[in-house]
Formats: structure tokens, sequence, C-alpha cells
């Protein structure tokens, strides 16, 4: 509960930042849309540079410390944002900074976050787990947006940014009050009874996630998604606010913020829906479908009026934040289901190292695509792109998976921990989990 309150608080701030931000360098700094593109690249390049080494760390130290840092850490940068501005030296050198700093704390909460939550739920309670969080987060993109835009529209974006800095400082607060112990990992010796290097800990997860027919098709399936949709992503605030005269569809802040409010009713229908929908159809036919729904959105969002921005901008963004969230929460949770407990941190930064890692390349090729192409050309190639991220699901054994994979005991996960880590064995079976029967004998 401890858990879910600060991340319900932390999410509703976190709205404010994701809108004020890009509004203060289109808006205030009127920065070039190459410019635009970068200010995102920079807060997920952490991701490229640092997500394998901080898997290592989350499974060599505390997670709910690491957590409190990360949150602390990113309530100081942003507070560094008003305090510019109102000294009148804010530019957008400080916003790659804070964007910068931020996407390393958010590295290391990340992976923490996701290791932790199967350290306060039982197992097969992992995918309610993930579902009432994903509440939290859908309830905040709803309401979030409308606030954050009347927020900004009254006391200007860069002072709205104190709210989101105050959030973080509430969900360390409440990640400092859980009390269930949390004891220290014991490092791994080797053969000689020294540690083992950072090295070939992190080879270590990267084998269980690439050796792993589900998760390296899971892997895929989201980089490839992250890849293609973050294209138009990039620009599309830019593209919103432009001027109708210079082919974008001259929205104001309040306008956008009732789109992302109203559209983000899907992420709430979604985090409520999940879990029945999962067990209705099945896992792996549940992230097969959800993933293909979320392509069309986009084209929508490309070619619709502006006279019509504002309710087929919410409709697209409905199916989009629906589809996205059943999507994520059954992946997430069929992965921390199916890897041990100490392999768990490793687990989470290689999927995030490979799943976001292409957040940063798509920014640099939406940024740069707007300003040759321009921005609507831009979303067009986007959304035609992201129809191909269903593949590598569709064409795997994940398509085929009915039901979560049952906890796994003490022993057995040692046993699958150490056949999956042996570089001459095969990768390890899915634990309890039940397939198709075309597929026992080969999983």
């Amino acid at each position: 509960m401890k858990l879910w309150t600060g991340e319900t608080i932390s999410q509703f701030g976190t709205q404010v930042s994701a809108l004020a931000i890009p509004l203060i360098a289109a808006l205030f700094l009127h920065v070039t849309p190459f410019e635009f593109g970068l200010l995102a690249t920079v807060e997920f390049l952490p991701f490229i540079l640092i997500s394998l080494p901080a898997g290592v760390w989350v499974d060599r130290l505390r997670r709910k410390p690491i957590m409190i840092v990360g949150d602390l850490g990113r309530a100081a940068a942003l507070l560094s944002i008003p305090i510019a501005y109102e000294l009148n030296v804010l530019t957008i050198w400080q916003l790659y900074l804070v964007g910068f700093i931020n996407g390393c704390l958010t590295v290391f909460f990340d992976v923490s976050y996701q290791a932790y939550l199967p350290s306060l739920v039982e197992r097969e309670d992992i995918l309610e787990g993930n579902s009432k969080l994903e509440i939290s987060r859908s309830a905040a993109q709803i309401t979030g947006p409308g606030i954050a835009g009347f927020l900004i529209g009254l006391i200007s974006a860069p002072v709205a940014i104190l709210v989101d800095s105050a959030s973080f400082i509430g969900s360390a607060f409440f990640l400092w009050r859980i009390k269930k112990p949390e004891p220290t990992p014991q490092r791994k010796l080797d053969a000689e009874g020294k540690h083992i290097g950072m090295r070939t800990e992190i080879n270590e997860g990267l084998r269980w996630v690439l050796g792993s027919p589900y998760l390296r098709a899971i892997a895929a399936c989201t980089a490839t998604s992250n890849l293609f949709g973050n294209m138009g992503f990039a620009i599309v605030l830019l593209y919103a606010v432009s001027a109708v005269a210079s082919g974008g569809l001259g929205l104001t802040p309040q306008a956008i913020g009732i789109i992302l409010s109203v559209g983000s009713i899907g992420a709430l229908v979604a985090a409520v829906s999940a879990n029945r929908i999962g067990k209705a159809i099945g896992v792996g036919p549940t992230i097969v479908i959800s993933i293909f729904l979320g392509a069309p959105p986009a084209l929508v969002i490309a070619f619709m009026p502006p006279d019509l921005a504002v309710p087929l901008g919410a409709a697209s963004l409905f199916v989009l934040t629906f589809s996205g969230v059943v999507y994520n929460i059954n992946q997430v949770s069929f992965r921390q289901a199916i890897t041990p407990t100490p392999m768990q941190g490793r687990m989470n930064a290689t999927m995030r190292f490979i799943v976001w890692g292409t957040i940063p390349i798509a920014n640099l090729i939406g940024g740069f695509l707007g300003g040759t192409i321009g921005l609507q050309q831009t979303l067009i190639v986007s959304g035609a792109l992201s129809f191909i991220p269903v593949l590598p699901v569709l064409f795997s054994p994940v398509r085929t998976i009915r039901e979560m994979p049952a906890p796994v005991s003490d022993e057995e996960e040692s046993k699958i921990v150490g056949e999956a880590l042996d570089e001459t064995a095969r990768p390890a079976p899915l634990p309890n989990a039940r397939l198709e029967d075309d597929l026992e004998a080969g999983a």
C-alpha cells in the first residue's frame, strides 16, 4: 500500500512535467524541431549508457534505498528549472542537463522498482500488483494532463514543474515508511572464492534474456514499437501547437490537456481489465493483439483535420493507451513471473537497455525528419512503420502462452538460474507454464 501510494503521488506529478517541459522548449525557448527531438533523446540516453551496470548494482544492493535516492535526486533536478526561470537564465541546455540527470536516476529507480515488487507480493499476485499500480498511472494520465494544462495556463509552465518536484519528495517519504525487511543480497563468488565481476554479471543478464525465446521475442516487439512509435511522439506535441498556416493543428495547452485526459481513459479501462482479458483469451494472444491495436491510432492522428483534432485525438489516444497498458501489464508480469529473484534486476535492466535504448534513436530520427520532410509527414512514416512490431511475438512461442506461470520454489529457482547461465546449456524452460501441446516438448 505504501509503494502504491507513493507511486500514485509521483505519477500525478509526472504528468505536469511531461507537458510543461516540452511546452517550455516550444513556447518559451522557441527551439527548432531537431532541438525539440533532442530534448527527449537526452532523457532516454542513459537507458543505453547505464542500464546494464544499473541492473548489476540493483541485484547487489537493497532496492528501497536506491529508489529513495532516485526520487530525491529527481526532485532536486526539477527544482532547478523554476529557479532558473525566475532568474531569467533558463536555456535549452539546462533542460538537456535536467533531462539527462533525471534519465540516469530513472534508470536506477525503474530497474529497482520492477525488481522490488516481487519481494513485496507473492509470485501469483504479481499480475494483480502490476494492475493496481497501472490503475494509478492511468488515473494520473486521465486527470493529470487537464490539471497540468490548467496550472500551466495559470502560473506558467516553468513554475508548474514545482508540483512534480514535490511529488517525488512525497514518493520518497512513502517508500521510506515501508517496514518490510529487505535483506542485503549476497555477492556471488567464483571458484576461487572471489566476487564475480560486473562484466560477468552483465553477461549473465544478457544470456538470460537473449537465451529465452519468450523474453527475446518480447524484447524485439517492444523495442521496435518504441523505435517506430517514438519517431512520431518526438514531434507530435510540436505538431499540435504549431499554427495551422504552417501545417500544424494550432492547439492550445488547454486543448492538448483535454485530449490527453480524455484519451487516457483508455489506460484506466485497460488497467482494470487487463487481468481479465489475459485470463479470458490467454496471456500470449493478449500480448499479440494489444500490440497490433496500437498501430492504427498513429495514422489517425497524422491525418485528422484541425477542427476535429480534439475528438479524433482523444479517440485515437484512447485506443493507443488501452492497447499499450494491456500489453505492458501482461508482458511485464509474465517477465517477472518466469524470472527467479536473483535475476530480477539484471533481467529488467537488460530489457530496459534493449526496449528503451531505441527511444533516443527514435527521437533523433523524428526530430531530423520533422525538420526535413515536415511534421505531418513524419507522423505518417511513424504510423505506417508501427504495424511491424507485432511480427516478433506473432511468429514466436509467446502467442501460445495461455496462463501465467505458477510460482517456483527456491530449489527450482537455483536450478533454473544455473541451467540458463551455463553457456553450454539450452535456455531454461518456463517454470510450470502451461503451453500449447505442440510446444510442451520443445519449450
